[in-house]
């Protein structure tokens, strides 16, 4: 018998783009498609794939475009949400189904949630970790009005936990640079497990503007010990050397397009399907437990299920049992049609 648990690697070219995927399962096992974030790859999801495969699914996550051996563009408009989109589509079609369960995070979040505002009927259902509906995607209009004004003032943090995207749009050159000085620094940098310490404090992104860029007088990721309890040193390699070979501009550039993607996402409609919407309590910039960020999004869907676990912002990586718990328990309860038939 095959091994339903092996992950496997795969390409699909559409319509002239090439989406690089990792899949495990069997191949007519019910499609659940996990759409990763900033900066990372399709490897994000190696604690849930193998999973979702020996129970029966066929789970699906590819590299974005700009990501892994997916397709790079050169232009900061190639990454809007609608080309995105168009690309998820390219997949699901070229994948022969119709429908499947998707799952996102962090930038993978908006691109489930423009999808499923565009294409509902494509759609068995939707969870999300981090970035709730009806913010990221819809562009700065959408995000700012929900900032925590008490935390941070408007005279002194005028976009609040968004300045380092703000930091993107005035100094992109310098800010990818800076990154792209040392992609291993970098990733293993950011890897690492929430810090409840930080809870009330403004967080280090809204200050990346006043300080100068991200590594001010460095010019170069800082050196800081690897976090075991998020990533290994081979999770490490392979990202540094994905990143080393495409670079920053494709992943920073999913923060040029504000203006693209309220257009885009200008009318979110009501979510009728299933949704799962994953909060970390201690993810200081979506912070979703004491701000009014996933207002919208309680607004908007009809059917929601909202978890909140005690970890930081890579979720799938640092509480991988958790994160898979509360996903099966949901698809149980939930979305039942969506399970692997007997037969």
């Amino acid at each position: 018998m095959p091994d339903t648990t092996a992950v496997t690697q795969h390409t699909l070219t559409v319509g002239g783009h090439t989406t690089s995927y990792l899949a495990s399962g069997p191949e007519d096992g019910p499609l659940i498609i996990l759409v990763h974030g900033w900066p990372e790859l399709s490897l994000s999801w190696r604690h849930q794939l193998p999973l979702l495969g020996a129970l029966g699914f066929r789970a699906v996550a590819p590299d974005l475009r700009g990501y892994g051996g997916s397709t790079v563009y050169k232009r900061h408009e190639d990454y809007a949400m609608e080309p995105i989109v168009g690309d998820m589509l390219g997949l699901l079609d070229g994948l022969g189904r119709e429908r499947a369960v998707w799952l996102g995070h962090d930038w993978g979040s908006p691109v489930v949630w423009s999808f499923a505002n565009h294409h509902p009927d494509r759609c068995a259902a939707v969870a999300n970790l981090c970035v709730p509906y009806a913010t990221l995607e819809c562009g700065w209009d959408a995000v700012l009005p929900l900032v925590d004004r008490d935390l941070y003032p408007e005279d002194k943090y005028p976009f609040g936990q968004w300045d380092y995207v703000r930091n993107y749009e005035e100094h992109f050159d310098a800010a990818t640079a800076e990154m792209d000085a040392n992609p291993y620094n970098m990733v293993k940098l950011l890897f690492r497990k929430g810090d409840p310490s930080g809870q009330g404090l403004p967080f280090i992104t809204a200050n990346i503007r006043a300080q100068g860029g991200w590594f001010a007088g460095t010019g170069q990721p800082f050196d800081l010990p690897m976090d075991p309890d998020v990533v290994t040193e081979e999770d490490l390699r392979v990202y540094a050397q994905s990143l080393g070979r495409n670079g920053f501009f494709g992943p920073n550039s999913f923060y040029m397009n504000h203006e693209k993607n309220e257009e885009y996402n200008a009318k979110p409609r009501r979510l009728e399907m299933p949704v799962l919407f994953f909060d970390a309590r201690y993810d200081y910039v979506c912070q979703c437990v004491t701000n009014h960020l996933a207002d919208p999004m309680r607004e908007l869907c009809s059917d929601l299920t909202y978890v909140t676990l005690d970890c930081g912002h890579w979720m799938a990586q640092e509480k991988p049992r958790e994160v898979n718990a509360a996903l099966l328990r949901w698809l149980v309860e939930r979305v039942p049609r969506a399970w692997p038939t007997v037969h």
